[in-house]
Order: structure tokens, then C-alpha cells, then sequence
């Protein structure tokens, strides 16, 4: 019995399991944060390691000494109950008392400050993209590779997601251990559903680079487009953008007009293309309300569905994660050079291929890098010849445009999520401004292109060279259907008809 009270109290298994536990843990946070710090690479596994697993093994190795300490002096006290006091009696008289005091708190000085850095890094890591999109890696894929691709790569997610203030803070982390729970669970959605409901005003986020008095009139925008055909013929319209208020009272507030008045509308769909009620309340208080004369919803109706007041994402829906169309892309890069117009058909092949169906990312690879040199081989064998590094090249382009808009596990693809700006490949601003929606009193919600833009020139196969162009021709003569048909209905048709017509 006297050796064992001459024996510290720490001297037991529980106590130097933690002490050994917790002086592991930190050496490895040092060595990670050390890592980190030299190579300036950002693992989404590592940083779980190092800002939330190893400081939990240090702060669950230093309970246990205490816990290994206090039992072994509960032992001591029941089988001696009259030689150990029920408290520990500090007496920094004592030499051995002092020193263990002294290496007590200088230790937990240390273990604090190692947690703290540690805390506080394991924030910034919660808030980066890396965690965000990498961490989650399956599900969050799609959206992060359209993130790296788009116009706001180099801002971060919480910026539009959280925003500044705790408020939002607080409900984004919420939302996040829900999103978490479901991802280790196996229980998200496939594919994941746009947060527009639970998204912060614009105004809050967005609105500290975009703001309305940063508006200007016009933006003058040239969309180049390739033909379907042996040439890959460009056509090429030149456009004048309408963003903000005419300096002419006459044209109107072009884009921006919805900005200082409360627009609400109904959608009868989550993804919001079919809005058949509209109630716009003027800065004077006038409230006008539209209706979709073809598909009516009766005011009662209106009121039982949800009302929405109309946002910037209402319409900039995809401002980030953007997702294009096989078309689009080819577009892009034959303009940019990045694929050789002067291969036969290269556009037209190339759409056919992106848009069949297939079962993973390696299968719809693998056909890009066998069929279109197939293609070549069989039916230019001359080209296949003479361009073989143009249409090596032009495989590793499709493939790339495949990869970032196409992704099997999780169900998405260009069409998934519908951009909301413009009109040709969604309803867009047809939505609203189709010359259905109509008040009692017969005022519609005008379809008139030039509000909100006009065409400087034109140029394709089927218009004269040097003629002048102020209204938009169609490369196929459709008659009256251009007037009466929105762009997407046949666009989105034809998208749809490809993949059908191409399923494995």
C-alpha cells in the first residue's frame, strides 16, 4: 500500500493512454498544418483529418487523464478512507506539488493554443470550396466541376450560398449537418434539387459586386454559331443588350425594368418554367395582375400556391454552376479554335455523339474516342489522313465538354438544371413575356424582342452579304411560327430527339 501512494496518481493505463493519445494527435495536427503550410495543397480527407479528427483525439486524450487519475485515487480512498481527504488538497509549498502545477498549465497553454489554431483553420476549411465540393464528392461533383468552369471560379461558395452576418451563418450550418447526415446516409436526392426557396435575397450576396446604379444602358454582344453541315458555315448576330434604362424615355428599362418594383408570380412546377399567374406592384402602389389566358390559374388557385417575389436568381439562376448544351459547346469551341472548323461535319457528329444516353462517365468517353475517328475513317478517309491530329484534338475536346456537362451517377446533364436567361434552350423570359399573360382589361405582358434587345447585323448562308438585317432570320424559313412559338419548344424538342434517337 505505501508504494502505491507514493506512485502518482497518473501512473495507470487510462491516464498514459491519453497522454500518449493526446501527444500523437498533436504531433500529427503539427505535422499537417506543417504540410499545408510548405506545399499550399488542400486535401478535402486531410483537412477532416487535421481540423476535426486529430483535435478530437487530442481533446478526448486529455479527458482521459484526468478520468484515469481520478479513479485510481478513488481505489485509494476506499481502501484507505481515513488517510485520503475526499478533495485534492493543492499545496504549492510542496516542491513535487509545484512542478506538476507549473508542467499543468504550461501543457494545457500548449494543448489550447494547438486546439484553438486548429478550431480556427477547421473553420476556414468548413467555408472553402474544397469542402464543399470535394469532400461530398459523388453527389456535389457535377456543380463543382460546373463551378470551376464558370465566370465565378474564384469566388466561393459561401459567398452567394452564406453571405456575411451570424444569422445566416447559423441556418447554413444547420442545413449543412442535414445535407451531411444525408450524404453518409445515402439518402440524397438524385439529382440534387436547386436551392432557390432557401437562398438568401440576392441583394445581400450578389448585390456587393452587382448592385443597379453599377447598371448600364447597353452591351454590345456578338453570339457566333456553326451550321449542322459539311462546312461547319458560321453565322455570326450581332446584338445590341438592353441591360438598363434607355437614355431615350421612349425605349423603356430594358432588362433591368423589373428592378424597383415587387413582382410576385405562382409557378405550378419546382422548376419554376410554367409561372401562369403574375401580380406586379407598382413604386406608386398600383398592383396589376397577369394571367396565362391558355393555361389559366383562377385566383383562387393563386392563392393556395406559394408566391413568390421575383429575385435576381429568379432569372440569373445559373450565374455559377452553368450547364451547356452540346450545341452551345461546339459552338464555343469552334469559335475559339480549339476544334477545326474545317473538318467535315464535325459539329453535326459531335452533337450526335454528346447527346445519346449512357450508363457512366467511361462509356460516353470511350464512344467519343472510338466513333469519331470511326467516322472519319469510314466516310473521309482522306481527312482522317490528313487531319489526324485535328481530330485527335477535336476527341479531347468533346470529351472535355462532355465531362463538364454530363454526370450518370447523379442524373444530370445539360437539361437538368434550365438556365432561365435568355430563351432558345429553356422558356426563359418567355415565361412571363410570352403575349399570354393578360390582365382583365386585356394589357399583356409584351413579347416584343427589341425591350430588350436589337439586332446590329446578321450574317449566315440564307442572307445576302452586305445586306443590312434589323430583325432577326431565322436559318430555316418557318414561316409565322417564329412569331407564335417559342424558341425552345422546338429547341429543347430536337435536344430530346437526339438523345432518343441515339440511345444505347
Amino acid at each position: 500500500m505505501s508504494n502505491d501512494k507514493k506512485t502518482g496518481y497518473i501512473y495507470n493505463l487510462v491516464s498514459l493512454a491519453g497522454i500518449l493519445l493526446a501527444v500523437v494527435a498533436t504531433g500529427l495536427i503539427v505535422a499537417m498544418l506543417a504540410v499545408e503550410a510548405f506545399t499550399g495543397v488542400e486535401n478535402p480527407y486531410l483537412g477532416i483529418m487535421t481540423y476535426f479528427i486529430f483535435p478530437g483525439m487530442l481533446i478526448f486524450g486529455l479527458l482521459l487523464v484526468p478520468l484515469g487519475m481520478h479513479r485510481v485515487r478513488e481505489k485509494r480512498r476506499v481502501a484507505a478512507p481515513g488517510e485520503i481527504k475526499p478533495f485534492p488538497v493543492l499545496d504549492l509549498n510542496d516542491k513535487h506539488n509545484r512542478r506538476s502545477v507549473i508542467f499543468f498549465v504550461c501543457a494545457s497553454v500548449v494543448f489550447v493554443m494547438i486546439v484553438m489554431v486548429a478550431t480556427i483553420k477547421g473553420y476556414e476549411f468548413t467555408e472553402s470550396p474544397t469542402f464543399c465540393g470535394e469532400l461530398c464528392h459523388v453527389p456535389m461533383e457535377p456543380e463543382h466541376t460546373a463551378w470551376q468552369n464558370s465566370p465565378h471560379a474564384n469566388v466561393k461558395c459561401v459567398e452567394c450560398h452564406v453571405g456575411p452576418g451570424a444569422q445566416w451563418y447559423v441556418k447554413a450550418k444547420i442545413s449543412g449537418m442535414r445535407q451531411l447526415y444525408a450524404v453518409v446516409a445515402g439518402t440524397y436526392p438524385t439529382p440534387i434539387h436547386a436551392p432557390v426557396v432557401n437562398l438568401r435575397p440576392a441583394m445581400q450576396t450578389c448585390g456587393h459586386c452587382h448592385w443597379p446604379e453599377k447598371f448600364y444602358f447597353g452591351r454590345q454582344k456578338i453570339f457566333y454559331h456553326y451550321a449542322p453541315n459539311e462546312q461547319n458555315t458560321p453565322r455570326e448576330i450581332d446584338m445590341m443588350l438592353k441591360l438598363g434604362e434607355s437614355p431615350k424615355a421612349t425605349e423603356g428599362k430594358g432588362i433591368h425594368g423589373h428592378i424597383g418594383k415587387e413582382i410576385y408570380y405562382v409557378a405550378r412546377d419546382h422548376k419554376r418554367l410554367d409561372l401562369p399567374y403574375v401580380t406586379v406592384k407598382e413604386k406608386d402602389g398600383t398592383i396589376t395582375e397577369y394571367v396565362n389566358t391558355e393555361k389559366p390559374m383562377s385566383k383562387e388557385e393563386a392563392a393556395k400556391g406559394e408566391k413568390r417575389l421575383m429575385d435576381c436568381i429568379d432569372c440569373h439562376n445559373r450565374p455559377t454552376h452553368i450547364y451547356r448544351s452540346p450545341n452551345r459547346e461546339m459552338d464555343e469551341s469552334l469559335a475559339a479554335g480549339r476544334i477545326d472548323p474545317s473538318l467535315p461535319y464535325v459539329k453535326k457528329v459531335a452533337v450526335e455523339i454528346l447527346s445519346r444516353s449512357y450508363k457512366t462517365k467511361e462509356e460516353a468517353l470511350g464512344a467519343i474516342a472510338a466513333e469519331l475517328p470511326k467516322y472519319y475513317a469510314t466516310n473521309h478517309p482522306d481527312v482522317a489522313a490528313k487531319k489526324a491530329a485535328a481530330i485527335k484534338q477535336a476527341v479531347e475536346q468533346v470529351q472535355g465538354i462532355y465531362s463538364r456537362n454530363f454526370f450518370p451517377k447523379m442524373k444530370v446533364d445539360w437539361k437538368t438544371y434550365p438556365n432561365h436567361i435568355g430563351h432558345v434552350e429553356s422558356p426563359g423570359c418567355f415565361r412571363c413575356h410570352d403575349g399570354k399573360h393578360k390582365t382583365a382589361s386585356g394589357k399583356t405582358i409584351s413579347k416584343d424582342c427589341n425591350i430588350c434587345h436589337t439586332i446590329l447585323s446578321q450574317k449566315q448562308e440564307n442572307i445576302p452579304a452586305g445586306a443590312t438585317v434589323k430583325a432577326f432570320v431565322h436559318p430555316v424559313d418557318i414561316g409565322t411560327a417564329i412569331y407564335t412559338t417559342n424558341c425552345s419548344e422546338c429547341h429543347m424538342a430536337a435536344a430530346e430527339e437526339a438523345a432518343v434517337g441515339g440511345h444505347h
